[in-house]
């Protein structure tokens, strides 16, 4: 089994903070977020706790542009400066730093590895450093260097999921989001992938939003974080302890 390999960063990006006050936001007619506030600070990995079917993807589509909430607003705080992201188109959304690891990887089955990851070098400032960038997750991930010219599609689980991770980095975001890594995965490679994505957190100074389920792998990684319940905030923790010590984390999560 091949294992995750951590290289030096040759680089620095600065990590930046988001907050989130979303009034309501759904599909059409059908709302599934309301009045949800939270907020992730600089360097911070806050964690999104929640079943399925309770608002966690909605709410990273409604950061990525890719769902516009009815009301409320997403302020980005970046190099100095603070911008809505309410109303701004996906594309936008990646240029100005943020990048999402979607459920379920989204990859083009068709593509190689590689042709995957040159996708993700979206932003101005990523494609004048495709090749260090690929160099990057290429240390990351070995396993990726040795199946570039392989088909995404035909890979195993695991092995797509580190492609997902890999192409969100090479737009060498400020702040990633990431949504349920541990789905499909063995246990093992969930430890593995959580673990990574701490890593890769410290090395390029990331700040991370991380919406999951699997609440004994997310907290390992958590400074803070909310559980959300039919599209609404039930609990925030201001700290990992406070979401261990929880009655709703330990009645649902850890069968208390």
């Amino acid at each position: 089994m091949k294992s995750f390999k951590t290289p030096m960063w040759r680089g620095l990006i600065l990590a930046s903070s988001i907050s989130i006050n979303i009034g309501k936001a759904g599909y059409g007619p059908v709302q599934v977020l309301h009045d949800v506030a939270i907020s992730v600070n600089d360097g911070e990995t806050v964690v999104l706790l929640g079943s399925n079917g309770n608002g966690k993807s909605t709410l990273l589509k409604c950061v990525m542009g890719i769902i516009t909430p009815e009301a409320g607003e997403i302020v980005l705080n970046v190099d100095g400066k603070s911008i809505d992201l309410v109303g701004k188109a996906p594309q936008e959304v990646v240029d100005l730093g943020v990048a999402l690891v979607p459920e379920g990887r989204r990859l083009f089955a068709s593509l190689s590895v590689e042709e995957n990851l040159i996708l993700g070098a979206f932003r101005n400032a990523a494609r004048a450093k495709i090749d260090e960038n690929l160099n990057f997750v290429f240390e990351t991930f070995p396993v990726l260097k040795e199946r570039r010219r392989q088909l995404a599609g035909s890979m195993s689980g695991g092995e797509q999921q580190m492609v997902a991770v890999a192409r969100a980095l090479m737009s060498e975001p400020k702040i990633l989001l990431v949504d349920e890594p541990s789905v499909g995965l063995a246990p093992i490679l969930v430890s593995r992938m959580i673990a990574k994505i701490k890593e890769l957190k410290e090395l390029r100074n990331l700040t991370v939003l991380m919406a999951e389920q699997n609440f004994n792998q997310a907290i390992k990684i958590a400074n803070r974080g909310y559980i959300i319940v039919h599209g609404q905030i039930a609990f925030e923790g201001k700290s990992a302890e406070d979401l261990q010590n929880n009655d709703m984390i330990k009645e649902y999560y850890l069968g208390a």
